[in-house]
């Protein structure tokens, strides 16, 4: 596993972290192998576990507990996230940040996150939506301030809402957050444009998210690909943005080196980037570990392939609000 530096807070981390969404709640999860997959990212030298409350209402955050409680000597990192008090992905323009992260709501969850996670400090805490706009509220600053002073966290930093990169360019540039998540892979690669600099010029560190854009960037889904009613994949994978997401990962597929996998060259893809800090494939079987970790091992892609790459940007991006 390479190590990356994790933007100011000085952090070695293992670039391939480890993202729990699907273990909490999505379909075909199964504890006993979630658990075999965490036990071995750890000996593969996995570091970096980013989990939330709302995966399965803690049920994610407590399986980490496990783990952690079975690793007292080694240097695990442990991000988890706050959900918003009005249960609204992505956040809605115009609502206050006092309907959203209310001061004693964010206290009430931390605890709760510390609770689940069996631990005293949560190295960082995320708040699951945002919107630049809260930055005048100046709540917020108090209260992360207040957390870290009494020890709650070490960190502070924003889940970025998809497909919306720039709305967290203003924190960056506030000096409040110590790091972004945002979603990055093959298609989605605006993040690049602006919050990239940004978070570069100010030390902050970048966790690319959604590596395989849900699934598609794997290069298994067909036109006949169905999800049960609940698992959130349904209605992400539309009847229109399934079609778009076949035809748009077939069209990489000629691309693929020898003894290549879609799923290797998507994660190299972000991996060759040293603007990225770390990225956070969801992991739910062993297999998943050993591949996903193996990526790592084989290193950045070589510069003609990621200029292909690049031609594949599909621009899905949520229009600047005025």
């Amino acid at each position: 596993m390479r190590h990356r530096t994790f933007g100011r807070l000085g952090w070695q981390v293992g670039e391939v972290g480890y993202g729990m969404w699907g273990m909490g709640e999505w379909t075909g999860s199964n504890d006993k192998e979630s658990m075999a997959s965490l036990q071995l990212a750890v000996s593969k030298d996995v570091s970096f576990f980013d989990t939330a409350q709302s995966y399965g209402d803690g049920h994610s955050e407590q399986m980490l507990g496990i783990l952690l409680a079975g690793h007292r000597g080694k240097r695990i990192f442990v991000a988890t996230k706050v959900p918003p008090k009005n249960r609204e992905w992505p956040s809605r323009p115009g609502v206050p940040f006092g309907e959203v992260f209310p001061r004693a709501y964010v206290r009430e969850y931390v605890d709760i996150s510390r609770s689940n996670l069996g631990v005293d400090t949560i190295d960082l805490l995320q708040l699951h939506v945002w919107d630049d706009n809260w930055l005048a509220s100046g709540e917020l600053k108090q209260t992360i301030a207040e957390l870290k002073r009494e020890g709650s966290i070490r960190a502070f930093g924003l889940s970025l809402n998809r497909r919306e990169p720039w709305n967290g360019i203003a924190a960056v540039r506030s000096g409040l957050v110590d790091s972004v998540q945002v979603v990055y892979n093959v298609f989605d690669q605006s993040a690049e444009d602006e919050l990239f600099p940004a978070c570069r010029e100010n030390n902050v560190a970048v966790v690319a998210r959604c590596p395989f854009d849900e699934g598609s960037l794997i290069g298994n889904l067909t036109l006949r690909s169905t999800w049960p009613a609940g698992d959130w994949r349904s209605g992400y994978f539309g009847p229109k943005n399934l079609a778009q997401s076949v035809a748009r990962a077939d069209a990489l597929k000629p691309l693929l080196p020898a003894g290549m996998s879609l799923a290797e060259m998507a994660l190299r893809f972000i991996l060759s980037n040293p603007d990225v800090c770390g990225v956070i494939p969801g992991m739910r079987t062993v297999a998943h570990v050993e591949s996903n970790t193996a990526a790592s091992d084989a290193g950045p892609l070589s510069p003609e392939l990621i200029a292909k790459l690049r031609a594949h940007r599909w621009n899905r991006q949520t229009p600047r609000r005025s």
